[in-house]
């Protein structure tokens, strides 16, 4: 459909309509299916790694189904795909998630705990093994760190945006210290990821898809070899220029 088209409310808001609508199905077909593979895969899939990544299939299918996005992905091929990282992104819109599954490898997500909450996509949540957390809870975040770092031991890569919410204008926040405390202490590189074009397609507090092409560029990795935990702050400032950097590049491109 012409982009022109896509920008008239009188097309957006029915489609859009639509879009959700398909959404919710895909939730419900994905719930046996999810059941189904857990309960073939549970002898030898500890760590949920192949059902989390059939879960988080369920996302690209999203993704792929709504008619406003294009997406596209630079730099994966880079990233290590033996070894656990902790991936950091820039939040601006609920398009991210549909833009970072996209990526060829398994992650653990980070993410609030009113979503699992919702009807069988959170029992799926649970089952994929991303971790819930209470926003603004100490506690509830010292619990979601220590599950976060036991998946990283377990060799699986987990993803957080450090923003800790989405942007309600596109523009890069500040990025608090967690991820990159946690990296720190299980001892794994961060692998920033930039993604820009994505503000505008989904914003905040509304629920009217607008047409985007959105780019999310893998950087290269940051050590954190050698840091102890009290240098988490000035690591998340290294990864928030680099990403913030890569953002501007992509507006200017």
């Amino acid at each position: 459909m012409p982009t022109r088209m896509l920008r008239s409310r009188w097309v957006a808001v029915p489609l859009s309509a639509l879009v959700w609508s398909s959404y919710v199905a895909i939730v419900i077909v994905w719930t046996p299916l999810v059941l189904l593979l857990r309960l073939l895969t549970f002898p030898f899939d500890r760590d949920r790694r192949l059902i989390g990544r059939f879960f988080h299939l369920a996302a690209v299918l999203a993704g792929t189904v709504t008619p406003f996005w294009n997406f596209r992905i630079e730099g994966a091929g880079a990233v290590d795909r033996r070894r656990a990282h902790v991936f950091v992104a820039n939040h601006s819109s609920y398009t991210d998630v549909f833009l970072v599954v996209r990526l060829p490898w398994e992650m653990k997500w980070l993410s609030k705990k009113s979503i699992f909450s919702i009807p069988l996509l959170g029992w799926q949540l649970r089952i994929a093994g991303d971790v819930p957390i209470v926003r603004g809870d100490r506690e509830s975040a010292r619990e979601a760190m220590e599950k976060m770092r036991r998946i990283l031991e377990s060799g699986v890569s987990v993803i957080l945006f450090p923003e800790g919410t989405r942007s309600p204008d596109g523009r890069l926040g500040e990025f608090r210290d967690g991820a990159f405390r946690l990296a720190i202490e299980a001892g794994v590189d961060v692998v920033p990821l930039a993604i820009s074009g994505a503000a505008e397609s989904l914003p905040k507090r509304s629920l009217v898809f607008r047409p985007a092409t959105a780019t999310l560029r893998v950087l290269p990795a940051v050590p954190t070899e050698g840091l102890s935990p009290d240098e988490a702050r000035t690591l998340g400032s290294r990864v928030r220029v680099r990403i913030e950097e890569a953002i501007g590049a992509g507006a200017g491109a």
